[in-house]
């Protein structure tokens, strides 16, 4: 149809759902808001402020890629929030794919996106779509420092360390427990290479007195991304959240996995790590305030001959990924991205174009840069 709206927000039963269509309000796009169950998604729409001036209608769809490319066709873009990724996501893209949608989504899992990558990464270039898994706050965000701080040269090593303050999701808690199962790797001399999961580090905060505790987090997005830039040959990424009890709390039970769950066969892990993300958080969260979520995103790099270091302080960090999401599918619905086929948000839109949206709407700070 010539007048479907051109954008489908798919998993707007949940918290991050809910704030893209919210920005997507604000910037004028219309929109689909989708979900298995429409009475959860009705619920969380009434919830957005100034709902009753965007153009937007709800749909209810099952997860099946039948159901899907009905709901698709006629759309130009499709932000997929519901996780995790690995589990529900095949069936989007394959939908997304097969109706000659751009696909965009907010994962945090390592194992998705080289999937996704690997899986349809070509396919998506030779129709001239954009597949794009991971614009979100803790991989958008840094990823934009880290271009930053390539600017001018002769770096070959990023060093990238996310932390947040505020509460996670009951879907990013349940992508947290997925990770465990899958490997997770930085990048050494352009090759993947596998963390270890109980590996835990104390790291200096920029702007803050105090330290704070790091993990791998599944990987991260970045050494995925920057794997075959000719700038970069070594990534490593690590985050967390200010909090050094939680963080705490997170490694013992990444500990716990490796010597408890692991040996379990897939089903079982799969239902303890399921019990145990449900009673670790099971609600949404509250809606941030930025006096109190704040966010640092600093990476170093470094050469043989230099280093630059660049740090982005902001707040909300699940407002991030909604605007991220939003201006991603009102560029797309505009034109063409930079890059087709499997790409990051920088490498699709740009990263200074992505710094002004977030500078614009008052979530990050100009970067700070150093070098010597």
């Amino acid at each position: 149809m010539s007048d479907k709206r051109p954008v489908v927000v798919y998993g707007v039963s949940g918290y991050t759902g809910r704030l893209v269509c919210e920005y997507l309000r604000e910037l004028g796009v219309p929109f689909i808001a989708a979900g298995r169950d429409r009475a959860k998604v009705e619920e969380v729409v009434s919830r957005i402020p100034g709902i009753e001036t965007a153009d937007y209608e709800i749909v209810e769809a099952e997860a099946t890629t039948e159901a899907l490319r009905e709901l698709f066709r006629g759309a130009k873009v499709v932000c997929n929030t519901a996780g995790p990724f690995i589990k529900f996501g095949p069936a989007v893209v394959e939908a997304a794919l097969a109706e000659g949608l751009h696909y965009t989504d907010t994962t945090g899992e390592q194992d998705w996106v080289l999937h996704a990558r690997d899986t349809w990464g070509d396919a998506f270039a030779e129709k001239g779509l954009l597949l794009s898994p991971g614009i979100a706050h803790m991989y958008t965000t840094s990823e934009i420092a880290a271009n930053i701080a390539l600017e001018g040269g002769g770096y070959d090593t990023l060093d990238i360390l996310v932390l947040w303050k505020g509460l996670p999701t009951y879907a990013s808690t349940q992508t947290i427990f997925t990770i465990l199962k899958a490997d997770w790797y930085y990048l050494e001399e352009n090759k993947l290479v596998e963390w270890d999961h109980t590996a835990r580090f104390d790291v200096a905060v920029p702007g803050y007195h105090e330290f704070g505790v790091a993990v791998p987090w599944g990987g991260m997005s970045h050494p995925i991304w920057f794997q075959h830039d000719p700038r970069v040959g070594n990534v490593r990424a690590i985050g967390g959240v200010f909090n050094r009890a939680v963080m705490d709390n997170v490694a013992a039970t990444v500990q716990m996995f490796e010597e408890q769950i692991r040996p379990l066969e897939p089903a079982q892990q799969e239902a303890a790590l399921a019990e145990i993300a449900a009673s670790v958080q099971a609600g949404m969260p509250p809606r941030e305030n930025p006096r109190i979520n704040r966010s640092v995103d600093s990476v170093h790099a470094s050469g043989p001959l230099g280093r630059r270091h660049v740090v982005i302080h902001g707040n909300s960090n699940y407002k991030q990924t909604g605007l991220l999401q939003a201006f991603a599918a009102y560029s797309l619905v505009q034109g063409a991205p930079q890059r087709v086929g499997f790409a990051s948000g920088c490498q699709a839109f740009g990263y200074r174009e992505l710094l002004g949206q977030l500078r614009a709407f008052g979530l990050v700070s100009e970067p700070v840069v150093s070098a010597h």
